[in-house]
C-alpha cells in the first residue's frame, strides 16, 4: 500500500487521532512526534479535511476573514507567514 492509499483509507478515528497527536505534539502513548511525522500528520489531515468536505470554518488552520483585520484602521497588522 502506497502514501496515497492510506491517505484514501483514513477514516475519522484516525483523523481526530492525528489532528489530537498535532495539536499536542506528540503520539498517544507519549512519545514525541518528529518533524517529519508532523509534517505527515498535517498532509494527511488537510486531505481528510478536503476530500471529506469538512466545513472550512472547521478546518485546521482556519483564520477568520472578518476578523478585523481586513484593511480596517484598527491598528492590527495581518498575520505573515514565512517559509
Amino acid at each position: 500500500m502506497n502514501y496515497n492509499e492510506v491517505l484514501e483509507r483514513l477514516d475519522p478515528q484516525v483523523y481526530r487521532s492525528l489532528k489530537h497527536s498535532l495539536q499536542l505534539g506528540k503520539w498517544p502513548d507519549g512519545r514525541a512526534l518528529t518533524e517529519q511525522q508532523k509534517e505527515i500528520c498535517m498532509e494527511a489531515i488537510i486531505h481528510y479535511e478536503r476530500t471529506h468536505n469538512i466545513p472550512e470554518e472547521e478546518r485546521v488552520g482556519y483564520i477568520e476573514r472578518d476578523s478585523g483585520c481586513g484593511g480596517k484602521d484598527d491598528g492590527s497588522e495581518p498575520v505573515r507567514i514565512l517559509n
